[in-house]
């Protein structure tokens, strides 16, 4: 299983928010197809990056949610499957 690279720093701060208006930003300017083949493996990249930040920040909150409940003890869940 290959290793995923390393969340560089700029977006590894970015709040969800932000990274999914980033990212959603990229996937236009991939689809406008005005962007030369090197810039699209550029962004291309970046945008895998900011997907990989965007799960890892749903998955964390998916956690604390769950755990909120858990404390509670009023309601039963399951963890929810968010990959």
């Amino acid at each position: 299983m290959s290793e995923s690279p390393e969340i560089p720093a700029d977006i590894a701060e970015m709040s969800f928010e932000a990274a999914l208006k980033e990212l959603e930003q990229i996937v236009e300017k991939l689809d406008s197809g005005n962007v030369d083949l090197d810039q699209s493996i550029d962004i291309y990249t970046r945008g895998s990056l900011l997907k990989q930040h965007c799960d890892a920040r749903l998955r964390s909150a998916q956690e604390r949610v769950d755990r909120i409940v858990n404390q509670n003890g009023t309601l039963s869940t399951q963890p929810a499957n968010v990959e």
